[in-house]
């Protein structure tokens, strides 16, 4: 049986601060997966089903849904970026490995931006049948396409939907500092891996882009600026007693259509003004929680 953890840090949460003195800090992440979708055209197994419209293609390449994920790099990506250096906030890039062997420029221009880099696996598929040779290999492969595209080896992980039982003891034999793989607190924590504290900085699904794809809860930019504002403003409030993150999930794909993006404009906007919240990359939220709660 996997064991779990039901409490948490209950009503006794670290009693920190972030960089900038207060308790709030925001992670912005931008998954790169276009590209590394699966496509029979690409020589993989099967196609991908998911993007604006649920189809499935089964034995032939899928044109229709390639074209979809082309948008992203063609002409979303810019767009999306351009929002995030109006507003002056820092992002992190989830990527792919093969999305960006494919499109080095989006590589190129994330180092002269200087985002970090976390590794989201080779392909975007999902980890959880993967037996520990394959995946180790999956992992190596990742990291190292990363580290010889922008110059650095990534430190944190996230597994497309739900990793396998060995994910977690795997990254760490490969010296990854964190990973994202849980969605179940709003602090980072540490968990046991080979009898040592690994640091986990949990993510989200629902401050997350992705709903106007998967459960169509949002439709409208408004839809997805609205819910994560509420969320935004609901923590800022908490965070007066006691230190909160918030992470915000997006994807060039989805985000970046034309449709959505006053959406985005407008959470950030209504972000960048609060006081006293810490915009950080996920490898400086996970550097300070190392240093301000030391594992034991």
């Amino acid at each position: 049986m996997i064991e779990r953890d039901f409490k948490g840090y209950g009503t006794a949460p670290p009693d920190i601060r972030w960089p900038n003195g207060g308790r709030f800090a925001v992670s912005f992440v931008l998954n790169i997966e276009e590209g590394a979708e699966l496509n029979i055209g690409d020589g993989d197994e099967s196609n991908e089903a998911r993007h604006e419209v649920r189809q499935e293609v089964t034995g032939v390449p899928d044109l229709c849904t390639a074209s979809h994920y082309e948008y992203s790099t063609r002409v979303a990506y810019w767009r999306v970026m351009q929002e995030f250096e109006r507003a002056g906030i820092p992002i992190t890039f989830n990527v792919c490995t093969r999305a960006i062997e494919r499109s080095p420029w989006i590589a190129e221009d994330g180092v002269r931006r200087g985002v970090e880099f976390m590794c989201h696996g080779y392909r975007w598929e999902s980890h959880f049948a993967m037996k520990p040779d394959q995946e180790l290999a999956v992992i190596r492969k990742s990291a190292e396409g990363i580290r010889r595209l922008t110059g650095a080896r990534p430190i944190g992980w996230h597994t497309r939907s739900s990793p396998s039982t060995n994910t977690r003891r795997l990254i760490v034999e490969e010296g990854f500092l964190y990973d994202n793989d849980a969605y179940n607190d709003d602090l980072p924590y540490y968990v046991p891996v080979n009898g040592k504290p690994h640091l986990v900085l949990p993510y989200c699904f629902d401050t997350n882009d992705m709903r106007f794809h998967d459960s169509y809860a949002f439709v409208r930019g408004s839809d997805f600026a609205d819910y994560t504002i509420d969320a935004f403003d609901w923590l800022n409030a908490e965070s007066i007693h006691a230190p909160k993150m918030l992470s915000i999930g997006l994807h060039i794909r989805i985000i970046g259509r034309a449709g959505r993006m006053a959406g985005l404009r407008t959470l950030l906007d209504h972000l960048k003004n609060a006081p006293s919240v810490w915009f950080a990359q996920r490898r400086d939220i996970a550097r300070h929680w190392l240093n301000a709660v030391p594992p034991r």
